[in-house]
Parts: C-alpha cells; sequence; structure tokens
C-alpha cells in the first residue's frame, strides 16, 4: 500500500513513516496536508498567512519558524557547524550538507518526469522542469524581462538599483554576485581550482578553463556575422566586432584618444605617467610595454627567433623581419612628401629627412638629405 510514494532503504525507516502517515490526524483546512501535532500544523498554517513572527536582531528579516531564524543568523555570525567528513567543507544547515553530500555520492534522488534526468536537489529539478515548459514566472517591474527563478530575478534587480552586497574582507572591492567575489578573492590568494586535463595549466574560475579547453579542441562556437570569422570566446568575437563598427569605447581622461580594447587604452596611459612597470632582470632597464621587455631580453640572450623564409636569415623581432623581407619582395611602402623617393622602413625615410629651417626671406623649408626644398 503506497500511500505517500517514498521509497527506503531500511525495513525501520520504512516502519517509522507509516506510522507518521497514519498519526497525521492534524489537517490543514486549506490544501489538506496532515500533520502529527497541532503545533507542526500552526507552523504549516504560516505558509498560507505568511505570518513571520520571528525577527534577525541584526538585519530585522522575517521568518515563519523559530529554526529558520537560527539559520539565516548563521549568516551574520559566519558560523558553520555542520562539517562534511569527506572534504571537510562546512555549511550553515544541515539540509546544505545533505545536498552537499550527494557531490561525493553521486546520489540524484529527484527525477524529471519528462525526460527522467536525474538531480541532486529538488530545487535543480524545479529550475529544469522550466526548461519543458517555458515558464518565467520571475518578472523584472523596470524592464521587460522575466527568469525561471527568483534568485536570477534578485541578482539581475542589482543591474538596477547598482547594488553590490558582497565587498572582498582583502582590498573592500565590492561586487554584485557572489560568485564574482570568490573569484575576485583568488586573485589575492592565487589559487586556481580548476586544471587543465590535456596539460598542466590551472585557472582560477571555470569559465576560463571551458575557454582554454578550446585551444585542445579546436572548438570556436562564436561566429562573426559580417565576415563569418570564429572564436573560441564570446569576449574575442565582442572585441573582433569593433573593428567592423569602428567602435572605440575606451577613451583616455587626459587627452581623449579613444581606443577600442582597454588594454590599449592601458598601454596607452603610460605615455602620460610615464610608467615602466616592466623591467629586465639581467641590466634593471625599465620599459611601458611588454613586448619591449621581450625584444630587449633577446640582446642579452641572442635569441632571433623571426626566420626569414626565402634566406633563413634571422631576427630579435618580426619587424625586423618585415623591413628584412622587403629586399626580396622590393616594396617600399614609406613615400617621401617631397621627392619621389620610397623607401623600406619609416626609419630609413626620416633618416633622410633632418628637419625644416627659415630661409633667407623668411620662408619655411626643408632640409632633405643636405639640400633644402
Amino acid at each position: 500500500d503506497h500511500t505517500c510514494g517514498k521509497c527506503f532503504t531500511k525495513c525501520r525507516c520504512l516502519t517509522n513513516q507509516i506510522r507518521k502517515n497514519r498519526e497525521k490526524s492534524f489537517l490543514c483546512v486549506l490544501c489538506g496536508k496532515g500533520f502529527l501535532s497541532q503545533s507542526n500544523l500552526n507552523i504549516h498554517m504560516r505558509a498560507h498567512t505568511g505570518e513571520k513572527p520571528f525577527s534577525c536582531p541584526t538585519c530585522a528579516k522575517g521568518f515563519s519558524t523559530k529554526g529558520y531564524l537560527n539559520i539565516h543568523i548563521r549568516i551574520h555570525t559566519g558560523e558553520k557547524p555542520y562539517t562534511c567528513e569527506m572534504c571537510a567543507k562546512s555549511f550553515s544547515c544541515s539540509n546544505h550538507l545533505s545536498c552537499h553530500m550527494r557531490m561525493h555520492t553521486g546520489e540524484k534522488p529527484f527525477s524529471c518526469p519528462t525526460c527522467a534526468k536525474g538531480f541532486s536537489t529538488k530545487g535543480y529539478l524545479s529550475k529544469h522542469i522550466r526548461t519543458h515548459m517555458g515558464e518565467k514566472p520571475y518578472a523584472c517591474g523596470m524592464c521587460d524581462k522575466s527568469f525561471s527563478l527568483g534568485s536570477n530575478l534578485a541578482r539581475h534587480m542589482r543591474i538596477h538599483t547598482g547594488e553590490k552586497p558582497f565587498s572582498c574582507p582583502t582590498c573592500a572591492k565590492e561586487f554584485s554576485l557572489k560568485g564574482s567575489l570568490s573569484k575576485h578573492i583568488r586573485t589575492h590568494t592565487g589559487e586556481k581550482p580548476y586544471a587543465c586535463g590535456m596539460c598542466d595549466k590551472c585557472f582560477s574560475c571555470s569559465s576560463h578553463l571551458a575557454c582554454h579547453m578550446r585551444i585542445h579542441t579546436g572548438e570556436k562556437p562564436y561566429h562573426c556575422q559580417v565576415c563569418d570569422k570564429s572564436f573560441s570566446a564570446g569576449s574575442y568575437l565582442a572585441r573582433h566586432m569593433r573593428t567592423h563598427t569602428g567602435e572605440k569605447p575606451f577613451s583616455c581622461p587626459t587627452c581623449g584618444k579613444q581606443f577600442s580594447h582597454r588594454s590599449n587604452l592601458i598601454i596607452h596611459m603610460r605615455t602620460h605617467t610615464s610608467e615602466k612597470p616592466f623591467s629586465c632582470p639581467t641590466c634593471a632597464k625599465e620599459f611601458s610595454h611588454k613586448c619591449s621587455l621581450s625584444k630587449h631580453i633577446r640582446t642579452h640572450t641572442g635569441e632571433k627567433p623571426f626566420h626569414c623564409k626565402v634566406c633563413n636569415k634571422s631576427f630579435t623581432s618580426s619587424n625586423s623581419r618585415l623591413t628584412h623581407m622587403r629586399t626580396h619582395t622590393s616594396e617600399k611602402p614609406y613615400h617621401c612628401k617631397l621627392c619621389d623617393k620610397s623607401f623600406t622602413s619609416s626609419n630609413r625615410l626620416q633618416q633622410r629627412s633632418v628637419g625644416s629651417t627659415n630661409n633667407a626671406s623668411g620662408q619655411r623649408v626643408f632640409v632633405f638629405a643636405g639640400v633644402q626644398w
């Protein structure tokens, strides 16, 4: 006789459940649910009435039971009395520990009635069911977005309110998402818990690992609709799109110059601040660009990694190789505005033009290869 549909591995647990089902003589008049005692029924009634008689002394949030209040208070105190015996992770309530244990055991007791997919918590199942139904019952009052979960709506609302309730204990930087804070904290601790199974690289967040894995798989799921070029990360596609739109959203606060990439703005800012954060470990010479340091280090090591495909001559930089290649192609892309001469590099052009001066009549003339123009 299946009264409640629950299944048990031990006969004793089944016997206890049968007794509970028979003894639930206190029935809710609104939903028909049964309880073992009048006090349990009274607590249940608060779900219908919305009554929350227990208030948090710290933030005044209300709760329907004293147990829920006690669990909430641990958010303020940081107390986590329930510890996992397998990984030492601690939790503020026993339910969270029970859910966590399923990560170790692989148990997924909640099944989707539509596709039979299993889940470790009832909440994950409820969330999944909405993917079949397309149900999004949580609507934003400030825009037309809707969400399948109340927690997703709460997160979304912070975009409108600007609320950042999660702050870093080390540098006090604030975040709108707990996940963003956790990711940020790893910049202080240096923790990189996500390891690549194909090489020895580790990452501080799972999204960076997922992006890295595409180097091994060659997967490029982000496609440009303009030129059909593909990218391994959404951020790379967004950056690429600016080559089509001409958008330069990053402005220099000092001179107003605009850039399509934040990294280019940061490099440009060093022309104003004279900052040179990259120093040579051999001679301590400082550079504003990492690539300039790399090029300089080769003067110490003698390394010439850039080879000419025509004559196999080697160079310390790709620019030097490019200039050299023009001796084979006869290309001279730098043209003098004062005569019809062309040059293979901008340096050669500048060497020919020494500067400008005024002649005896007061007219401005250019000095070019010792000749006034």
